[in-house]
């Protein structure tokens, strides 16, 4: 199959990992590259039912036989970029570190990625999502003041600052060949990406304008003008109002932070969570209509089939931006 895209023709070696990698290998299967996954022999890939490990071609070669190295070897000659996610010195001991690889092709971009990067006091410790956020700082502001952090799923260390961040780094390295022919080394960490997703939040610390404490700021969900509300029919729906026109509201809101809790009950209960007997205008349908049309970016939910709280599928915003190729 012919594939197009920016990344058309070039050909990326990824090793079969969990998550990150896979999500990497992903995106820029979805660019255009044509993937070519080594598994392991004998071991049936995990690979969240196929969601991650589309747009691959697949070999299982057993990495522990002399042989199979210099096979993946000779595959490498010709691939544009190779893709890892094992620990600090596993691709060393297989005989397939960047220096052996490098020597091989030496226009090959060789991605590799851990949670705590390939040295330092942490580096051989194994690690997850959690673990990683903990340790940039971008933990301790999720969730409610009363309770410990909670962790938002495993999308800001694994993918956000991990899978991202490494197909970022490869898609500038494979610019960087065209222009010198030399390859490189791209080494992305996850505790690394996730302190940089952080980079706004830590000059707000900096600047005074947020505060080290959780449910005290205007986008930690405390706020009434942004947040989420229970509906009367035990869903719920999100609130973002920083337009002008909510000015009002946030004005009121932004006096002694006592005034916020009273804020968003009078919002939840008045707008949202209780209409009073026969009144459906639980929020106002132009205002609703306006947000709907100014969502972007969402077609990727078509991927995804969960019921969803307010609905069973994606919205006819998504579907229309899919449908027009933008998803």
């Amino acid at each position: 199959m012919t594939r197009s895209g920016p990344l058309a023709g070039l050909t990326i070696v990824e090793f079969q990992g969990l998550g990150p990698g896979p999500f990497c290998a992903m995106m820029l299967a979805d660019l255009g590259a044509d993937i070519i996954r080594i598994d392991r022999a004998g071991k049936v890939p995990w690979n969240a039912g196929d969601a991650l490990g589309r747009g691959r071609k697949s070999i299982a070669v057993d990495l522990k036989n002399p042989g199979a190295v210099d096979l993946v070897l000779k595959v490498l000659e010709k691939a544009d970029g190779l893709i890892e996610g094992f620990r600090p010195g596993v691709m060393e001991r297989l005989g397939l570190g960047p220096d052996v690889c490098l020597k091989a092709n030496p226009k090959l971009v060789y991605g590799r990625m851990t949670g705590w990067g390939q040295d330092g006091p942490y580096g051989p410790a194994p690690g997850h999502d959690v673990n990683y956020l903990a340790l940039s700082g971008m933990l301790w502001p999720l969730g409610p003041a009363d309770r410990p952090p909670v962790p938002p799923l495993n999308l800001a260390a694994d993918f956000g600052g991990g899978g991202m961040m490494l197909a970022l780094g490869m898609v500038a390295a494979f610019y960087h060949v065209t222009s010198t022919g030399r390859g490189q080394v791209v080494d992305a960490a996850m505790v690394d990406g996730s302190a940089v997703l952080g980079t706004m939040f830590y000059g707000m610390i900096n600047s005074g304008t947020w505060k080290v404490e959780r449910e005290a700021n205007m986008l930690d969900g405390h706020a009434p003008f942004y947040g989420v509300y229970e509906t009367g029919d035990g869903k719920y729906v999100s609130i973002g109002s920083l337009e002008p026109q909510a000015a009002v509201l946030r004005r009121a809101a932004e006096g002694p932070r006592p005034r916020r809790p009273a804020l968003r009950e009078a919002v939840g209960q008045g707008h949202v969570a209780r209409p009073p007997p026969g009144d459906q205008r639980r929020l106002p349908v132009e205002d609703a209509r306006r947000m709907d049309g100014a969502a972007r970016r969402q077609g990727n939910l078509l991927r995804a089939r969960p019921r969803h709280a307010g609905g069973t599928g994606p919205s006819a915003q998504c579907r229309a931006r899919h449908l027009r190729g933008e998803a």
